[in-house]
């Protein structure tokens, strides 16, 4: 079976209603990362961070798929379909798409602070608390990679991509490391579309196709494009 990656970045879930970073109106024009989402802001100021993260889940849970995750939902009944998504939102998988790679956390999960192996979902509607403690009796801690944290399913998501015959990009700007690394490990043979009014800044190659439309007019019609194939 023709095996079809996708890598998913803020603008696909942009038309859910849910914030980018690096947009004039997203999250870090507003708020500084260096006190929300790093490592040091988790220790000196946990529960600032954890506010941070209670209202993006709450803002998660308030917006819905859009057309361009459902038609990656239709593409599963054709091909083999991995979703590498850089989101830390779950709107692949309420959706419907079933073969997820979470690059950077889910914020529907939490984990101990001393043991990133303990992972917690978090029901809809609930707020992390300072106080709110593991299995271990550590703080729960956002389930999210956050500034200088390793990236632990990078690897995973190479080796996916260099099995890939069609590798398809939405709504990422390429520029956010090491995930734009894996456009490195695709193979010469592979055809590449990416869908985005705005075109990323990428090596011109000749297999790479590039879709100027937002997510929920592209993707539609690149997905029914290859079923009828």
């Amino acid at each position: 079976m023709i095996k079809i990656t996708i890598l998913s970045g803020a603008g696909i879930s942009k038309e859910s209603g849910i914030d980018t970073f690096r947009d004039a109106d997203g999250f870090w024009p507003k708020y500084d990362p260096r006190e929300l989402a790093s490592p040091e802001a988790l220790k000196n100021n946990t529960e600032k961070v954890l506010e941070f993260y209670n209202m993006r889940r709450q803002k998660m849970w308030k917006s819905d798929p859009n057309a361009a995750h459902l038609a990656l939902v239709d593409l599963e009944n054709r091909y083999d379909v991995t979703v590498i998504t850089q989101n830390v939102d779950n709107l692949h998988e309420r959706a419907g798409s079933t073969n997820i790679l979470h690059l950077h956390g889910e914020l529907d999960k939490v984990r101990s602070m001393d043991n990133s192996d303990i992972i917690v979902d978090v029901e809809k509607g609930r707020d992390i608390n300072l106080g709110d403690l593991s299995e271990d009796g550590t703080q729960l801690r956002p389930h999210i990679v956050l500034f200088g944290e390793p990236v632990p399913r990078m690897s995973e998501a190479i080796e996916i991509a260099k099995t890939s015959d069609i590798f398809i990009v939405i709504g990422s700007s390429l520029q956010v490391y090491p995930a734009a690394e894996i456009l490195d490990f695709i193979p010469s043979y592979s055809d590449i579309y990416i869908v985005d009014p705005e075109v990323p800044s990428v090596q011109e190659k000749d297999n790479i196709i590039f879709i100027k439309e937002k997510a929920t007019v592209g993707l539609p019609k690149l997905v029914n494009e290859l079923l009828s194939r």
